[in-house]
Order: structure tokens, then C-alpha cells, then sequence
């Protein structure tokens, strides 16, 4: 009965979606209150050892004592401390003491509350790119195999969504693999940007452990070296006021963003194929499509990815706007606003990824419905190849044209106005003018001589520059993804 009071009480609260519904437990979890504040005791604790290095009066004692506790978190404790004092950071120095009564004094000795919070963000956004960018790569080399096997295969292709020259299969997927090989090179730029706040005080002066060090320059460059090195990063800002620049936060949500437009664009393309039915995603077995209409097999999976797309594309305003009103060295109406941005910014990205990958690795292509609408225009297309043959058989250009436009507009017709199938072909056939060259006619119109180099397009592509960009998530491109809703 205590458990179904709970989950009851747990029912009658609003959840976020992207966790309690879609986004993956490893990136709940870098996002979560554990890991962020486990992250802050960790930061406590290199600040402390860095310090002790470098001849602060800090025992091995405390250190121990400081690293026997960074997971023992009395969360109760720190709420009530918070609500008492009003502020998180001390609310957990608060905590972190309770348990480290030896390394009291000297925890957070020196530094200001940025020194856990930006730090943490940091690492937090550069664990997020770790997490997205073998999901990224598996996307990438799933839509690669797929290009791959219908490299060949002819498709009407499409200018203003009117039918236009033939293309293959394999080659429109490239297109939707250039612009995701794009986003991989970008969220690796952005990841790889990212620099650590360090140890730089309250305003970014570093005056306190300048003080610490009773003035000695060289020991607080070298506190800001040593810190920075044992959180992963190889390089710190220079310069920073209380916080990290802001900008930094747009340039993260900025290749996010970006990426959220190249999966809303061929989420979209694959909806505008299942309409099509020429190429599906998964449906499965016992899937519902419609409550009213049970024969309807509704792209849902590209829908939702759409969907959670303009979301995250929208994301990228809150840090472009907080950058611009930070006061000087700073001002606290950013802190509310990237505690929301900078999770979802990222949930939503790994949802959408994954729910990608589930549809590349399940794609359905009807190659008989993709024949027949070619066959339904490629006549057309075909009347500049029927005109050249005519001409090196002997006939006249100006004569030739004259015949084709009349045929054309008669199979127009009878495809607009009767909504019967195009008839050209079997016109020119019929039509003695065209004698010279009937035997010609199925060449003429062969699908696979008008898609030019498509298929010898695809295959330098995936070799020259997909399986170059996916050499470094080889050892993590393995496994399907089956979606629980």
C-alpha cells in the first residue's frame, strides 16, 4: 500500500517528458542531482589537493576523510539547509562538513560558489557531447548502410516537391548523412572547445588565492594548472568574471540546435516518403496507427522526432539572450534560465537521436511503388534523349520537337484529366515518324541512365569521408535500439 501511495503521489506531480519519457538513463543521470552535486565534492576535493601541494596547511587526514564521503550525500539535510540559508552551495559545503568534521575548515577554502557551479556545468556539457557523439556516429553508420544497398536504385527526384531529374535511393540518404557528418564534426569542435573555469575567485581576479598564497603568482597559476588537469581538461579561460562567458553556452546549444534542424529535415523527408509509400520507417506488429482508421500506418517515430526537433532548435534563444544582460562580471538571472536550457537542450538531442537510429536501422522501401512513379514521369524527361536520337537517325530537330510536344500534351492529358497512366511512350511507339528509332525506345527510357554518377557518387562518399569521420566510435556503433513507447 506504501508503494501505491507513492507512485500515486509521484502520478499527481508534473514530470518532465524528455526523462520520464523518453531521454536515456545515462543522460538523466549527467543531468542529474547526483551527479551534479557528487561532482561538487569532487571539485572540493581536488581544490583541496591541489592546495596541500602546494603548501596550504591541509592534512592527509582530511583529504582521506574528504574522499571517503563524495557519494555519502544526506540530500534531506542539504534541502533543509538551502531552504534555511537560501543558497545551494553553502546548503552542500554545509552537508559536505557534516560528514568530513576533520576537513571542515578547509572545504570550498578560497573559492567562490562558481568555482562548483560553472566547473560542474562544464563538465556536465562535455560528458553530455561524450554521450551524444557515439549515438551520433551509430546514426551516421546505420544511414550508411542503407545508402550503400540502394545505391543503384532509381528514384524520382524532387525540385519544389515537383518531380524533377531521377536520382537512387542510396544517394538522397547521402544527402541526409552529409548534413548529420556535419553536426558529428561540429558537436566534436564544441566538445573539444570547451575550456574549464578553474580556480578564478569571485570576480575572476583570483585575489583570494592570491592572498592564500600570500602573494605568490606563480602557486595560483599553478592552483588554476593543477585543478583544471585533474577534472579531465587540458586548458582553463584565461580570463573570466565570477562566471564563464556565456557565450559559451550559445555555442553549445548553437551546434544542438543545428543538429536538431538536419533530423527535423529528414524526419520530414521520411514522411513525405511514407505518404509516398515508397520507403517507410519500422512499424511493428501490433502497432496502432489510428484509433478511427485502423488501416493508417502513421510515420510516428519521425513525427515525434520533428516534434521534440523544433524544441530543441528553439533552445538556443535562452543562452543567446542571457549572454547579452550579464552585467559586468555577472549577474544571477542566468542561473535559473540555463539550469532548464542546458538540460533539455541535451535530453531532447539524445532522444531524438536514438529515436533516429531506430528508424534507419528499420527503413522499408517498396521498390515496385518507387518504379511506377518513375515510370509515370520518366517519360517525359525522356523527350530531350528521344529528340537526339531522332536527329542521328536523320531527322529534323525543329520537326522532332514539333511531334514530341503534341504526343506530350495528349499523355499529359490523359493522365491529368482522365487519371489514367502516361502514355507517351506508347504513342511515340505507335506513331510511324518515330520508326527509326523504335527499337531504341526501352534504352531511351531505361530509369538507370538518368541518374547520372548517383551511385558512383555514393560509394566515394561513404569511403572517402563517412568511414574516416566513424573510425573513432568503432568499438561503440554496435547494438540496436528498440524504443519502449
Amino acid at each position: 500500500m506504501a508503494a501505491r501511495g507513492e507512485e500515486e503521489d509521484v502520478m499527481a506531480r508534473y514530470r518532465s517528458p524528455l526523462v520520464s519519457r523518453y531521454a536515456s538513463a545515462e543522460m538523466a543521470y549527467n543531468f542529474s542531482e547526483r551527479k551534479k552535486f557528487g561532482t561538487w565534492r569532487r571539485l572540493w576535493l581536488y581544490l583541496a589537493q591541489a592546495e596541500k601541494s602546494l603548501g596550504l596547511s591541509i592534512t592527509d587526514e582530511q583529504i582521506q576523510e574528504m574522499e571517503a564521503n563524495l557519494d555519502n550525500i544526506d540530500f534531506k539535510m542539504a534541502a533543509e539547509e538551502e531552504k534555511k540559508l537560501r543558497h545551494d552551495v553553502m546548503a552542500h559545503v554545509h552537508t559536505f562538513a557534516q560528514c568530513c568534521p576533520k576537513a571542515a575548515a578547509i572545504i570550498h577554502l578560497g573559492a567562490t560558489s562558481c568555482y562548483v557551479g560553472d566547473n560542474t556545468d562544464l563538465i556536465v556539457l562535455r560528458d553530455g557531447f561524450n554521450l551524444l557523439l557515439p549515438k551520433l556516429a551509430r546514426v551516421i553508420s546505420r544511414l550508411a548502410d542503407f545508402a550503400e544497398k540502394y545505391a543503384d536504385m532509381p528514384a524520382l527526384g524532387f525540385t519544389h516537391y515537383q518531380p524533377a531529374q531521377l536520382t537512387t535511393v542510396g544517394k538522397r540518404c547521402c544527402l541526409w548523412i552529409q548534413d548529420l557528418c556535419m553536426d558529428l564534426q561540429n558537436l566534436e569542435r564544441a566538445r573539444d572547445d570547451l575550456r574549464f573555469r578553474g580556480v578564478k575567485g569571485t570576480t575572476g581576479t583570483q585575489a583570494s588565492f592570491l592572498q592564500l598564497f600570500e602573494g605568490d603568482h606563480s602557486k595560483v597559476e599553478e592552483l588554476d594548472r593543477l585543478v583544471t588537469a585533474k577534472a579531465g581538461f587540458k586548458r582553463a579561460y584565461m580570463v573570466t568574471g565570477q562566471t564563464y562567458s556565456r557565450k559559451v553556452d550559445i555555442g553549445v546549444l548553437a551546434v544542438l540546435a543545428s543538429l536538431g534542424a538536419s533530423i527535423h529535415k529528414i524526419c520530414t523527408d521520411i514522411r513525405l516518403l511514407a505518404n509516398l509509400k515508397e520507403i517507410e520507417e519500422p512499424f511493428e506488429k501490433d502497432q496502432i496507427g489510428s484509433s478511427a482508421m485502423p488501416y493508417k500506418r502513421n510515420p510516428m517515430r519521425s513525427e515525434r522526432c520533428c516534434s521534440l526537433a523544433r524544441h530543441l532548435m528553439t533552445l538556443v534563444m535562452d543562452p543567446l539572450q542571457t549572454a547579452a544582460v550579464q552585467w559586468f562580471e555577472r549577474t544571477l538571472d542566468d542561473s535559473a534560465n540555463r539550469r532548464i536550457c542546458l538540460a533539455e537542450a541535451f535530453l531532447t538531442a539524445d532522444i531524438i537521436l536514438s529515436t533516429l537510429q531506430n528508424v534507419s536501422e528499420g527503413l522499408v522501401v517498396y521498390p515496385k511503388v518507387i518504379e511506377r512513379r518513375i515510370r509515370q514521369e520518366l517519360p517525359f524527361m525522356a523527350t530531350e534523349n528521344i529528340i537526339m536520337a531522332m536527329v542521328k537517325a536523320g531527322g529534323n530537330r525543329q520537326d522532332c520537337h514539333e511531334k514530341i510536344r503534341v504526343l506530350s500534351q495528349q499523355a499529359a492529358a490523359v493522365v491529368k484529366q482522365e487519371g489514367g497512366d502516361n502514355d507517351f511512350i506508347a504513342r511515340v511507339r505507335a506513331d510511324p515518324y518515330f520508326s527509326p528509332i523504335h527499337k531504341q525506345l526501352e534504352s531511351l527510357v531505361d530509369p538507370s541512365s538518368f541518374t547520372g554518377r548517383a551511385p558512383q557518387q555514393v560509394a566515394k562518399f561513404l569511403k572517402e569521408e563517412i568511414q574516416p569521420a566513424l573510425i573513432p566510435y568503432q568499438s561503440e556503433m554496435g547494438g540496436k535500439i528498440e524504443l519502449a513507447l
